[in-house]
């Protein structure tokens, strides 16, 4: 009987980590495509000017939750920590949502800094993408192994998983606060 249970956890292990190679590659090829891709998606008329100021907003308010988490769990206050991180997987799945409607509708928005600063928005701005994809896998097995209670493995990830995800929702406030003067002109 124990025998048992232990090839059906192992099977659901395999399944689930299938399951979240496959939404890991996904995720970001539809991203591309949506943003780059054919245009047949676009909604005519759909004004989303105030995306890129909402999804500032939803990532700062990521970074407060992955904080906030962090120290209830060094606090040992579990749900606090449970709370803050799915409130965080909440409102950065809602980020990836409100992004990707964005650039799928609008237009790319050149970035006018010169010199020094065009140097460190490109900087913020490529390791803020290249982590983001990086992220996703993390995340959900961040999320998996607590949710099955394998806390061995959810200790293991997650001392990857949190500084890149937080750095991941912070650097993308600062892109945003580097390129907004340029929206609109």
């Amino acid at each position: 009987m124990q025998n048992e249970a232990l090839n059906n956890s192992v099977e659901s292990n395999r399944n689930m980590l299938w399951l979240i190679a496959i939404i890991s590659i996904v995720v970001p090829l539809l991203v591309v495509y949506l943003m780059y891709g054919n245009k047949a998606t676009r909604i005519e008329n759909l004004d989303v000017s105030i995306l890129p100021h909402m999804n500032a907003v939803l990532n700062t308010l990521t970074s407060i939750c992955l904080v906030l988490g962090f120290i209830f769990i060094k606090q040992r206050y579990i749900q606090g920590h449970r709370f803050m991180m799915m409130t965080a997987f909440v409102l950065s799945t809602v980020f990836l949502v409100s992004y990707v409607i964005y650039h799928n509708n609008a237009e790319s928005t050149p970035y006018g800094g010169e010199g020094f600063i065009r140097i460190i928005y490109f900087s913020f701005l490529i390791s803020h993408i290249l982590l983001a994809m990086v992220v996703v896998p993390l995340v959900l097995l961040a999320i998996y192994w607590a949710v099955t209670a394998q806390y061995e493995r959810h200790l293991k990830i997650v001392k990857w998983t949190f500084p890149i995800w937080t750095y991941v929702a912070i650097s993308g406030v600062i892109v945003y606060l580097m390129i907004s003067p340029y929206y609109g002109g």
